[in-house]
C-alpha cells in the first residue's frame, strides 16, 4: 500500500482566465479502485494529464507508482494484437494474455488477428488486458465505456472488480457501481473523496444539497421579515421625530429617547438581515443547475427520409452486417443497437456517404440534411468562431445552445483541442 498525495496543486490552460484547479491538497491510495466524477469540462482529463506528467503545475504530486493511461495510443495497429500486447507488457507470459482475453469475454483467436481488424470494443479489452499485466502500475482509465455495448460493460466491470490500483473516469453510473469501492468528485467549489461508490457519494451529497437548501429556504424568508421590520421601524422612528416639532408643548426628551430606541431595534434588525445574508451566500455552493434545453429538428416535408434494403457491409472478407433493411420516417427517433463490431458505425457511415455498401440500396430523401456526432472528437481544433464559419452557423445561436449546455461564458474563448471530450460532444450537438 503506498499513497499519491496532491499538495497545493494548481493548474489553469494559459488561454483560459480562470484556474481548472486552485491550491487543492488530498490523497489517494494505490490499492483502491476509485470512480472519478464531475460534471463535464470540471477537469477529469486534466487531472489524470496531470498525473501522467504532461502538464506544468503549481504545487507538488507525489506517489511511488508509475501510471499508465487509457485509451492507450498503439503506433501500429496493422501488426497482429498479440504482437501488441507484447510490446505493452513485455515480462508478461503468454499464458497470462490468454488469461485476461478470456476473463474479458474474448475469443484467443484476437491475438492471432491485425489489432486494426478488431471492433472499438475488442481493442478497449485488449488495451485493458494488457495495462493490467505490466505490473506495478497504476492504471488510470478514461471513458472505457464509450466503445462498450450492454454486454460489453458488464463483462468489463467484472474484469475491473477483481482488480486493484485505478482511477475510472466514467459517466455511467452502474458501471462505476459494478467496479469501485471509493469516489473522487470534482464539484463545483471543492475536491472531495469518500469511501464508497458513486451511489453512495450521491446520496451523501443529495442528502447534503437538501439539507443546504432546506436552511436557504429559511433564511431567505428571515431575510424577508428582517428587512420589513427594519423599514417599518425606521419608518415609525422618522414618524416619532418628527411629532416634536409643531404639536405645542411636548415632552422632546422622552419624544427623542423613544426614537432613538426605535432606531436602534431597526439597526439591529438590518444587521440581523446582513448575517443572515452572508450565512445564505455560504449556502448552495455545489448544488448544480442548468436551463432547461429544447431540440427541434428542422422541418422537412416528405414523409420517409431514409429507405435501406437489404443492405450489407463488409471490409474485405470480415462482414459485419448482412442483409439489413429499416425505412426512418419523419419525427422518428431510432435507437441503433447490437454487439461490438455488428455494423452500427458502419450504417451511419454508410448513410452519411463515407463508405460504400458491399450489397443493397440505401435511398435518402432528397435534400435532406444530416448532421453526424462521431464517437471520435479529437479533430475539433481552432475556436468556436472559426467552427461556426466553417459550417455556416450563426455564432450567436451557437453560444446561446451551449450557454444551454452548461457552458460557462469563458469557454466561448478557448481552443477547442483544450475542452474536454464531452465538452467537444456538446459542441457537435450544438
Amino acid at each position: 500500500m503506498s499513497l499519491i498525495n496532491i499538495s497545493h496543486m494548481t493548474f489553469g490552460y494559459e488561454n483560459s482566465s480562470e484556474d481548472i484547479f486552485t491550491d487543492v491538497s488530498f490523497q489517494l491510495d494505490t490499492s483502491w479502485k476509485l470512480g472519478f466524477c464531475g460534471r463535464n469540462g470540471r477537469g477529469k482529463t486534466t487531472f489524470l494529464k496531470l498525473l501522467m506528467g504532461e502538464y506544468e503545475y503549481n504545487g507538488k504530486i507525489s506517489a511511488d507508482v508509475s501510471f499508465d493511461y487509457f485509451p492507450y495510443t498503439v503506433p501500429e495497429k496493422l501488426e497482429l494484437t498479440g504482437a501488441i500486447l507484447e510490446e505493452i507488457a513485455p515480462n508478461a507470459q503468454p499464458w497470462e494474455f490468454r488469461k485476461e482475453i478470456s476473463l474479458l469475454g474474448l475469443e484467443l483467436d484476437v491475438l492471432y488477428r491485425p489489432f486494426d481488424t478488431l471492433s472499438n470494443g475488442e481493442q478497449t479489452k485488449v488495451l485493458l488486458a494488457g495495462l493490467f499485466l505490466r505490473g506495478h502500475n497504476f492504471l488510470l482509465i478514461d471513458e472505457p465505456a464509450n466503445h462498450l455495448d450492454g454486454d460489453g460493460r458488464e463483462l468489463v466491470a467484472a474484469y475491473l472488480n477483481k482488480k486493484a490500483g485505478f482511477i475510472l473516469v466514467s459517466h455511467d453510473r452502474s458501471f462505476l457501481d459494478a467496479c469501485t469501492d471509493h469516489t473522487l468528485s470534482i464539484n463545483k467549489t471543492n475536491i472531495e473523496v469518500i469511501a464508497g461508490s458513486f451511489s453512495v457519494w450521491r446520496q451523501q451529497k443529495e442528502r447534503r444539497d437538501a439539507f443546504e437548501k432546506a436552511q436557504n429556504d429559511r433564511l431567505a424568508s428571515e431575510i424577508d421579515r428582517l428587512e420589513t421590520t427594519a423599514a417599518q421601524t425606521a419608518s415609525w422612528s422618522e414618524k416619532i421625530e418628527q411629532s416634536k416639532i409643531g404639536n405645542g408643548l411636548v415632552d422632546r426628551g422622552y419624544i427623542g429617547h423613544k426614537s432613538a430606541k426605535m432606531m436602534r431595534r431597526s439597526k439591529v434588525a438590518e444587521a440581523r438581515s446582513q448575517s443572515a445574508v452572508s450565512e445564505k451566500s455560504a449556502l448552495l455552493k455545489n448544488i448544480e443547475t442548468a436551463d432547461s434545453l429544447k431540440l427541434s429538428p428542422l422541418k422537412y416535408y416528405a414523409g420517409t427520409l431514409i429507405i435501406a434494403d437489404k443492405i450489407s457491409i463488409s471490409y474485405g472478407e470480415k462482414s459485419v452486417c448482412q442483409n439489413v433493411s429499416f425505412t426512418i420516417r419523419h419525427n422518428d427517433r431510432i435507437a441503433l443497437i447490437g454487439g461490438n463490431g455488428s455494423g452500427k458505425s458502419s450504417i451511419l457511415n454508410a448513410i452519411i456517404g463515407n463508405i460504400s455498401l458491399t450489397e443493397g440500396s440505401l435511398r435518402i430523401g432528397s435534400g435532406l440534411k444530416i448532421s453526424y456526432v462521431p464517437q471520435d472528437t479529437s479533430f475539433l481544433s481552432g475556436s468556436l468562431r472559426d467552427l461556426a464559419e466553417s459550417k455556416s452557423i450563426d455564432v450567436t445561436l451557437l453560444f446561446a445552445i451551449l450557454r444551454k449546455m452548461d457552458f460557462a461564458r469563458e469557454q466561448f474563448f478557448v481552443e477547442l483541442s483544450s475542452f474536454s471530450a464531452g465538452q467537444k460532444k456538446k459542441v457537435l450537438l450544438a
